[in-house]
């Protein structure tokens, strides 16, 4: 997988900030809000200075029960193309249910919705990505989202499920730290033992992004500067594998340019960090005892 480096969704509203920004070695686009016909032209100009542009979809609903919709995969693929990509991203997510197959109207939830971890569930995603993946010129890499709610009766952990699914597809990971975070804060589950279970080999890049704790219910808002937990998950994850690619959300409430030239700045420092973590571990290693920073543990395990 080619190595990003440290990179900030681009976003119309602060295109000229990031044009500007010293350090932005690449930009993630919402892939449904490109026009194939015309690119903006802030995109361009990024694209001609040799800045990489990874077209990230939200709209395939690759967790639903219905097979992807070719018009949505060409479309996707299309833009790729378009902006000579190295992959494209999705998310593990349902966003539609209804239709012609069921007894109730088509329904668009606008939002992304959590696949229930079961194996039946799994089944489905898989043949799902499987099928993204042969209508689509390069890797795909999906990603674990936040969610406030658990279905009943799920038989895997989040890292068992983004294993198995790794196992089995060969798909890429888009590991946002951010919802990890949420999802501890909300559902109660250790973002430290998702690492654990996670096939980290397998990261294409990372998401970091902000958020607001509400009546005890945290937000992944992407309006609020990042806070130190999601960094130290961060740190947590760089401390097991060196990710190729690390970027900054921000979808609302946009700051100012040196705010996020800030939040870069700490994106860094928290990847430099737990890559010094696991330097140190390494050094420290009794002799005969491999260096444990890197590594999946078997789902199960």
């Amino acid at each position: 997988m080619a190595h990003l480096g440290t990179g900030i969704g681009w976003r119309p509203e602060i295109a000229d900030v990031v044009e500007a920004m010293p350090g932005v070695d690449w930009v993630e686009v919402v892939a449904e809000n490109l026009c194939a016909d015309h690119l903006p032209a802030s995109l361009t100009r990024l694209r001609e200075r040799g800045v990489t542009v990874v077209p990230h979809g939200v709209s395939l609903g690759l967790g639903g029960a219905e097979r992807p919709d070719e018009g949505r995969l060409a479309a996707l693929a299309e833009r790729a193309r378009l902006l000579d990509a190295p992959l494209v991203t999705e998310h593990i997510a349902f966003v539609r249910a209804g239709g012609a197959l069921t007894a109730s109207p088509a329904l668009e939830a606008g939002h992304l919705l959590p696949v229930p971890r079961t194996r039946d569930a799994l089944d489905v995603l898989c043949e799902n990505v499987r099928i993204a993946q042969d209508a689509l010129p390069v890797p795909l890499a999906v990603e674990n989202i936040a969610a406030l709610l658990a279905w009943p009766g799920e038989e895997l952990t989040e890292g068992q499920f983004l294993y198995e699914l790794v196992e089995r597809t060969g798909v890429r990971l888009l590991i946002d730290v951010a919802n990890l975070y949420t999802n501890q804060v909300n559902r109660g589950e250790d973002a430290a033992r998702a690492l654990d279970e996670l096939p980290v080999e397998a990261i294409a890049y990372v998401h970091v992004a902000g958020g607001v704790l509400k009546d005890g219910v945290w937000h992944d808002s992407h309006a609020h500067p990042v806070p130190e937990p999601v960094l130290d998950v961060l740190a947590d994850l760089a401390s097991r594998v060196s990710p190729p690619g690390v970027l900054l959300e921000r979808d609302e409430d946009f700051p100012r340019a040196a705010e996020l030239r800030r939040e870069l700045g700490s994106v860094r420092a928290a990847v430099a960090r737990g890559r010094a973590s696991a330097g140190t571990a390494t050094a420290t290693a009794p002799t005969g005892t491999a260096a444990t920073a890197a590594g999946p543990v078997a789902a199960g395990g």
